[in-house]
């Protein structure tokens, strides 16, 4: 009962190597590789080595409950991309636990807001964090004015004097997607928008008197090659490290493939009942039962953006399908897309094929169309 990754070794690596060498030649640094939630389906422990062989000496987690999944299969520092705040008391018992471990000194956390960033003042012991400014994605982050304060903070300052602190750099976390100029129909570039909190992060700390000044570091994601070289050009004096995570592991998908395994084959006559629904088989309908169910992604996904005229009628469209319970899975039998029998299982999904000269038998492999960052398999084979 197994639904598994088949990866194209030779074709992923090239595709890895590449990447990392085009983020390497525009913003003048490694790249960052990103292994949060389900490792993008890959597994954060494969990506968490993987990154060891593409010589990343820093790699980025999504919460503070994904470092020990990585800790011991790396080198170097581990970001910890969801901001620190006292307030998340799960999180900040973890926190806890973390800053009693022998590897605490690689942890780097990211520091959103100025309560957050006062707790960490006025503990004990000594952290290194990475300040995130509020991009136009506004999700979190200090603004402009509350980042000149906190960095002109006495007690701040005291802090990195002392060592209690230690400033990593400036984090920018962008939007995927650029806006767009009604007039000129032309996207804004990310590189605008990294390069007013460069400048503004480069005038706060060019003058620094006191022991360890903020580093002289912009952390930014989802930045084109293009934008990254202009913003490495206009901030000559900082260093710019870019965080990759969808287009270094998932940028190439034809050498990513999921497959479940044909686990029964059930030729059933017309109005005959199944699954857990009791749905009724069509004329010559065979049922096919397949590994890959709920507990491994399958018929989860997130929202679409539906943006357009388009993707919205798309979307109204699936809608009326699934009210008429009637729903297309990912699997693909013969060259053809088929639809649910019903919703999946925790484990296995029911598929109905029609008039079919030619049945797939138990064993037999069958491909999935999945959205990785919501899947999980039982085996990852080809690395």
């Amino acid at each position: 009962m197994s639904f598994t990754l088949q990866i194209n070794g030779d074709k992923w690596r090239t595709h890895l190597s590449a990447v990392t060498k085009a983020l390497t030649s525009a913003s003048g640094s490694s790249p960052v590789p990103v292994v949060k939630g389900n490792g993008y389906g890959l597994g954060q422990e494969l990506l968490g080595a993987t990154a060891m062989d593409l010589g990343a000496d820093t790699i980025a987690v999504g919460t503070v409950f994904e470092i020990e999944s990585v800790v011991s299969i790396t080198q170097g520092d581990i970001v910890v991309l969801q901001p620190f705040d006292p307030r998340d008391a799960a999180a900040a018992t973890k926190w806890s636990e973390i800053g009693k471990k022998f590897y605490s000194g690689r942890i780097i956390r990211t520091v959103a807001s100025l309560q957050a960033l006062t707790e960490l003042v006025n503990g004990a012991g000594s952290v290194r964090i990475i300040l995130e400014a509020r991009s136009s994605m506004l999700r979190f982050g200090f603004t402009e004015s509350e980042l000149i304060g906190a960095l002109r903070n006495p007690e701040i300052r005291a802090a990195l004097a002392t060592g209690r602190i230690f400033v990593e750099g400036m984090s920018i976390h962008l939007p995927i997607d650029r806006n767009e100029s009604s007039e000129t129909k032309t996207p804004n570039s990310h590189a605008v928008e990294v390069m007013r909190w460069a400048g503004l992060w480069e005038r706060e700390t060019a003058v620094w008197e006191v022991h360890s000044p903020p580093a002289p570091v912009i952390w930014v994601s989802h930045c084109t090659d293009a934008e990254l070289a202009t913003i490495r050009d206009s901030v000559s004096e900082l260093i710019v490290r870019a965080r990759v995570g969808t287009r270094l592991w998932l940028g190439n998908r034809s050498a990513l493939s999921a497959f479940g395994t044909v686990l029964a084959v059930h030729p059933v006559s017309e109005g005959v009942k199944v699954g857990y629904r009791q749905r009724s088989a069509g004329k010559n309908a065979t049922l096919i039962v397949v590994s890959g169910g709920t507990a491994h992604g399958i018929g989860l996904s997130a929202p679409s953006p539906t943006t357009s005229l388009r993707q919205r009628v798309t979307s109204l469209g699936v809608g009326a399908l699934d009210a008429a319970g009637r729903a297309m899975s990912p699997f693909s039998i013969g060259g053809k897309q088929r639809w649910f029998a019903e919703p999946p299982h925790q484990h296995v999904s029911m598929l109905w094929l029609n008039n079919e000269s030619v049945l797939p038998r138990v064993g037999d492999q069958v491909r999935a169309e999945v959205r990785f960052t919501t899947s999980r398999f039982d085996s990852v084979f080809g690395v």
